[in-house]
């Protein structure tokens, strides 16, 4: 570890900008839909739709608000001010009912405006509606896929949102965007009319880039004339520090970074283009930020240009600019599915350089001090273990894991290598990947991977049970497999699992492709395409295949809960034969209402997922084949191939409430298990056996895999608490392991946070792939955590 003395908490402009951010009340703000509709009235029809999106941009950053807080070091906004969400009209239209709801509702809310309601009803809808990305996608999905989406089989991201979790690499700190305009004229100058027929479309896309380039530079240029606006009547130092942020302004993006402070200012107006030309959750990444940073922080500390304390301002400003970003609001199914602010930025800290040496160093260090002192929401955080890592950068990643955030969570940076390694990609941009979003892997600006949405594994067991039918919605969703009182043995139970299963799948990457290719035609980004290989090189969108790698994930939920119903039919059904199938229906019909002496026996009498228990643990690794084979490799429109993935983020409070009782003892409504996480309270032998029963999966198969693990604050106390967390972490590593995160929290103090929330208004716990404020969460969703397993020792 770095020996530069530890410096505990902010200091008072940190502190101001903290509370400035957390105390804001979240808005939705018109502005960016108006400004987009005014471009679109203008260019829609005259110019390709890549040019069009261009100058949509280019509008947008011209014409919306600046403004320069007092005290802030790092500037921009995507919206008008601090938590003013913006709208994306041309991919979500709200009814001005959304608006309602979205003002009203009292968990997630963004309060909205007369006059923002009146400018939606009056000049938004009129000119969107039957336009947007979501219009058009209801409108090309089969019956099939809509009854479906209906029923909670699975969820689809793109009908909110853009596709997401796009991470930045050090080329952004090594060119500036003249640079890559520069690239992309060479690109033009190399077009071949004659005998690539493709031409066009590409001379469009480059044209596109190249006007992106110019507008982010632009926009930093109003930056730089705010400052020394600002500058004309503030007092020293204030004053010469506006003065610097219009130079950096001036200089940033439109050239590399060449300090600290530029180098932060340059990444986050890449941040700002990206996310306000169309990604709306979830956000862009800065990956490996302490990599990227180092070169900087190295040389101008021995220059002695910039002190530690210096740079750990700066890192702290930088925070703030995060949290200042709520995702922008979600209605229905999308918000069930993502019922959260957070715009699942997350900072890879750690894990390997370029050339596979430990990547470590005293900027890894700073940046957990930052965590442990902020302790705000966003951005989210993890630190990538390898074995080339000192244990030391873990026991310090502990010290701030224990004081009860959720933050960071750790990945295993050797199986997230071996994973990208096995997709396909080089050696050398498997070590600069790594993980974003929750726990998704990825070849860092190089890769486009886009999470498609959740699939609900219990719903379709439920389905199979009843031969295909969907009693919550009274519609034969599936094929009809067989009567399930029919089936003699565990083989004929499973053999319709598999064809009902196969069903679905087909039917959601139907929809899929068709969606991505919506994209590809109506939602160029061409400013994103700047920045990742190798749309430059291409021609080509990121939406169309330009970068390198194209990955399509679907996340698989429910693993655990559907492990343990298998679980308990294949014992006490075939095996043990103490109930027939029949009676098995008859109690789940029931809710278990007059059955609880069965329930118990489902709960406590059989082989539970997570407890080390081969009976169970071959199970659900025989979940995970069947999943695989029917997903992995299959092939997308734009070139890509489907992954599997298994997380949930709040999907699996959603998909418990459309799914009925289950022969696991869960009853109807309730929340299903999270990423490969044990049925909360069903691991009753320790995180030793959960990690070990999660490692019988082939996780280095996966795109992502999540564990979470819940310990009391008394495990961790003191240096031997620090130690064992160590082993814990370094074990499941070993047996490659993908990622593992930790509430650590007393539930008697959620209970009371339940009953007198206004006490714990800064309550932090670990969700899914992210952490929230527990006031926040639904009362399902708080119930869902308090119930998983109070780990009380190693």
């Amino acid at each position: 570890m770095a020996e530069a003395t530890r410096i505990y908490g902010m200091n008072e402009r940190i502190h101001k900008l903290r509370e400035q951010s957390l105390s804001t009340t979240p808005t939705l703000s018109i502005e960016r839909a108006v400004l987009m509709t005014e471009a679109y009235r203008e260019w829609q029809g005259k110019v390709s739709v890549p040019v069009l999106r261009a100058l949509s941009f280019r509008h947008l950053l011209r014409h919306k608000q600046v403004e320069i807080l007092d005290g802030e070091l790092i500037v921009g906004e995507r919206g008008p001010k601090p938590q003013a969400a913006p709208t994306y009209p041309e991919l979500c239209c709200h009814t001005t009912e959304d608006f309602d709801v979205i003002d009203r509702r009292d968990k997630i809310f963004f309060r909205v405006d007369e006059e923002t309601k009146r400018v939606q009803q009056e000049v938004i809808i009129p000119f969107w509606k039957g336009k947007s990305i979501r219009d058009l996608i209801f409108d090309q999905m089969t019956t099939e896929w809509q009854d479906c989406y209906e029923a909670g089989i699975f969820t689809e991201f793109m009908e909110q949102r853009s596709p997401g979790h796009t991470v930045a690499d050090g080329k952004i700190y090594q060119k500036g965007m003249l640079d890559f305009k520069a690239e992309i004229q060479a690109r033009l100058e190399r077009l071949d009319f004659v005998h690539d027929l493709a031409a066009y479309d590409q001379q469009e896309e480059l044209k596109a880039m190249a006007v992106c380039c110019d507008a982010l530079i632009e926009f930093a240029g109003r930056y730089a004339a705010e400052a020394r606006r600002c500058a004309e009547t503030a007092a020293e130092p204030r004053r010469a520090e506006l003065l610097e942020i219009a130079r950096i302004c001036e200089k940033v993006p439109a050239r590399k970074p060449d300090t600290f402070h530029e180098a932060l200012q340059m990444y986050w107006f890449i941040h700002l283009g990206v996310i306000m030309e169309l990604n709306t959750w979830d956000s862009f990444n800065p990956g490996k930020l302490d990599v990227h940073l180092y070169p900087f922080y190295k040389r101008e500390t021995e220059a002695g240009s910039l002190t530690r304390d210096q740079a750990k301002e700066l890192l702290e400003s930088f925070w703030v600019k995060f949290n200042n970003q709520p995702a922008p609001p979600k209605v229905g199914i999308t918000l069930q599915e993502s019922g959260t602010y957070t715009d699942f930025c997350n900072i890879n800290i750690g894990g390997v350089n370029p050339d596979g040496a430990d990547a470590v160093n005293d900027v890894s260090y700073l940046l957990l001090e930052v965590i442990e002192d902020m302790r705000i929401l966003q951005p989210s955080t993890n630190v990538q273990i390898s074995r080339r890592n000192p244990d030391k950068f873990i026991v310090e990643a502990g010290r701030v894991i224990r004081e009860g955030m959720g933050f960071p969570s750790v990945f295993n940076t050797d199986a997230v290598i071996e994973e990208l390694l096995r997709q396909g990609k080089s050696i050398e941009d498997a070590r600069q990947g790594g993980t974003s979003g929750c726990v998704e892997v990825g070849a860092f600006g190089k890769e486009a991977y886009i999470l498609t949405g959740y699939f609900n594994t219990v719903k379709v067991l439920e389905i199979t049970l009843n031969n295909g039918f969907d009693t919550r919605t009274g519609k034969q969703l599936g094929p009809k497999t067989g009567d399930a009182r029919e089936f003699k043995t565990w083989d004929d139970l499973m053999a319709a699992f598999k064809r009902q299963i196969a069903y679905f799948i087909d039917v959601d990457i139907r929809g899929n492709n068709v969606i991505e290719q919506l994209y590809a035609r109506y939602m160029p980004a061409p400013f994103m395409s700047v920045i990742i290989d190798d749309c430059i090189r291409q021609a080509k969108d990121y939406n169309a295949g330009g970068a390198r790698y194209n990955s399509r994930y679907i996340q698989f939920v429910g693993l655990g809960s559907i492990t343990d119903s298998f679980s308990s039919l294949k014992k006490h059904v075939f095996e043990d034969q103490t109930l027939t199938m029949e009676q098995m229906l008859a109690i789940l019909r029931d809710d278990f209402e007059g059955h609880e002496a069965e329930r118990q026996i489902f709960l406590n009498k059989t082989p539970k997922y997570g407890n080390d228990d081969d009976r169970a643990d071959s199970l659900i690794t025989g979940m995970f084949e069947i999943i695989y084979e029917l997903v992995n490799g299959r092939p997308t429109p734009i070139g890509g191939q489907y992954r599997v993935e298994m997380l949930p983020t709040t999907c699996h409070v959603w998909f418990g409430a459309v799914t009925g009782a289950m022969p696991d003892g869960r009853k109807a409504g309730v929340a299903l298990s999270e990423g490969i996480s044990p049925v909360q309270g069903a691991d009753k032998k320790g995180p030793t056996a959960v990690i070990k029963s999660a490692a019988k999966l082939d996780q280095l198969r996966t795109g992502g895999a999540l564990l979470n693990q819940k310990f009391t604050p008394a495990v961790l106390e003191g240096e031997s608490g620090l130690a064992n967390l160590k082993d814990l972490i370094r074990s499941y590593f070993k047996m490659d392991g993908h990622h593992i995160q930790f509430n650590v929290v007393d539930s008697r103090m959620l209970r009371d946070a339940q009953q007198h929330p206004e006490q714990y208004g800064d309550l932090i716990v670990r969700v899914a792939g992210y952490s929230d404020y527990f006031n926040n969460l639904t009362p399902a969703l708080q119930e869902e955590i308090i119930l998983r397993t109070e780990q009380s020792g190693f």
